[in-house]
């Protein structure tokens, strides 16, 4: 009996492996290439090391003062960058402007064909940053910080999504998709602490809350 049983035990377990293998081979692939963020348990250590302060004033703030989109190579910017790195198939004209390609938006799941259609996201916005500590960098180095293309930064996501979520922090705006939350929240700790921002109480539970349950 014992024998039988652990047969029937194996078949199971291999059954069980070409179900996940098939899953993993029909899952459509995720289009967006934005950096991979620090791991759950990084952003857990990174966030507890945060300055905790309540947010500053966005007096004095200008997009203006975090000069973006700059040019990254030949007639590329950071925009066009961010849009051929994140869509599938994408075609360029001289100028490097998308004219085809497929783009699906991490944020509410949504695939569009047409780059107008499509906003690339701060993550962590640039009004968020400036009360968080940015009022107090140079021009140069906001302008890094807009152009971040090494962190998780910037992604291309739907545009009136990307409207909704304004300058908003994450405990009072998240992605629709909740699949992709654990995502969002290791990437904004990841952006806030190398670039030394701090987080208001409010923030720093809600990230804590995201990340408890990656």
């Amino acid at each position: 009996m014992g024998n039988v049983y652990a047969r029937r035990l194996a078949v199971l377990a291999t059954s069980a492996a070409l179900t996940v293998t098939g899953l993993l081979a029909t899952a459509p692939a995720a289009q967006a290439a934005m950096p991979t963020p620090v791991s759950a348990a990084t952003a857990r250590s990174y966030l507890a090391s945060l300055t905790v302060k309540a947010e500053g004033s966005s007096s004095g703030y200008s997009r203006d003062l975090f000069p973006h989109w700059i040019t990254q190579s030949g007639a590329c910017n950071t925009r066009e960058t961010v849009l051929k790195r994140d869509g599938v198939n994408v075609t360029t004209d001289s100028s490097c402007a998308a004219t085809s390609g497929s783009w699906y938006s991490e944020y509410d799941g949504a695939t569009w064909t047409v780059a107008s259609d499509l906003d690339i996201d701060h993550m962590v916005p640039l009004a968020e940053a400036w009360r968080s500590g940015a009022n107090a960098w140079t021009t140069a180095q906001r302008q890094s910080f807009a152009n971040d293309l090494t962190r998780p930064q910037l992604i291309a996501v739907t545009d009136n999504v990307n409207q909704s979520k304004g300058d908003q922090d994450p405990a009072e705006w998240l992605p629709s998709r909740t699949a992709y939350r654990c995502t969002y929240a290791r990437a904004w700790v990841h952006v806030k602490y190398y670039w030394n921002l701090s987080v208001d109480s409010a923030e720093k539970s809600a990230l804590q809350s995201v990340l408890n349950g990656c």
